[in-house]
């Protein structure tokens, strides 16, 4: 049985872990007050700027637009956007092991051909991935440090470079999407080639005069909603982090009490053991000094 001293060390590293933990879920609670904001003011923009293509690239002649050659995939690109740090739960965690098991399931030939390929966003995945049997191709560490949306166009530059020279006909990101302070949703989904929908003219009444043209009008969007789909993609899993770093600490700092409770109790017990053992030594060598007179 450990001593009191021992007991009394314990609670003590336990009430300084709990003070740390507090001090962070604290820290991350304000950063996604603000990360939250900066996703919601972006998701209008985001889904107007969809809208509005979708329905452009079923008016124009999108083949003159290397973003929207679909060709037979022989290669695949797969972005994995992860945290730089840890001590977030089981967010960096499950990014990895989807990455895995999706690349596993659907691109396990590829794969064993070296023809799958990763663009890691973040410390955390390009840790797991650059140490196993992966080729990594890119990598941005400290991207969220300080967001900035010229780090959302260098991605996307790298990106759609490789896809026009063809060294890789498909390019996949796996991330979280931010949902709210306690829930992650982990997607899947394609960048490259761009879907092209039909327009929606179901609720249009109106025929639209474009000016510029439409095909004008396409060209200078389609580079646009590239950046503005990884800007995206950045912000909600900047938000999505905060969120589970905050529920994470949390979690600690509750377990962090009640492991404090247990051990104090422990530590009562064994006090009130040794005071007891005390009297009781006492008391016999009272009384043995009681028969030795």
């Amino acid at each position: 049985m450990a001593t009191l001293r021992e007991i009394r060390q314990r609670i003590s590293g336990v009430k300084s872990t709990q003070k740390i933990t507090k001090a962070m879920k604290m820290v991350a609670a304000a950063k996604l007050r603000r990360a939250t904001d900066a996703i919601i003011a972006a998701r209008p923009y985001a889904r107007k700027m969809q809208e509005l293509l979708s329905y452009l690239s079923g008016q124009v002649d999108v083949t003159k637009y290397p973003q929207f050659e679909a060709r037979e995939v022989k290669a695949v690109a797969i972005v994995i956007v992860t945290a730089d740090r840890g001590l977030c739960g089981a967010f960096n965690s499950n990014i990895i092991k989807a990455a895995v098991n999706h690349i596993r399931t659907n691109y396990a030939e590829m794969h064993a051909a070296g023809k799958v390929k990763l663009i890691c966003v973040g410390k955390k995945g390009y840790d797991f991935f650059s140490k196993r049997d992966y080729e990594v191709i890119a990598k941005h560490v400290g991207v969220f440090n300080q967001m900035s949306f010229t780090t959302a166009k260098t991605i996307v530059a790298e990106i759609v470079d490789g896809f026009i020279k063809g060294e890789y006909d498909k390019v996949e990101i796996i991330s979280n999407e931010f949902k709210n302070a306690v829930q992650q949703k982990l997607t899947i989904g394609q960048f490259l080639p761009v879907v092209q929908q039909a327009g929606d003219t179901k609720n249009v009444s109106t025929d639209y005069i474009f000016e510029p043209a439409s095909d004008e009008i396409v060209s200078a969007l389609v580079p646009k909603h590239l950046n503005f789909q990884i800007w995206r993609v950045l912000l909600d899993s900047n938000a999505a982090e905060h969120g589970a770093r905050m529920t994470a600490m949390e979690n600690a700092s509750t377990n962090a009490r009640d492991l404090i409770k247990v051990l104090q109790l422990t530590y009562n017990k064994a006090r009130q053991a040794s005071i007891t053992k005390e009297l009781l030594e006492i008391v016999a060598g009272a009384e043995a000094l009681k028969k030795a007179s």
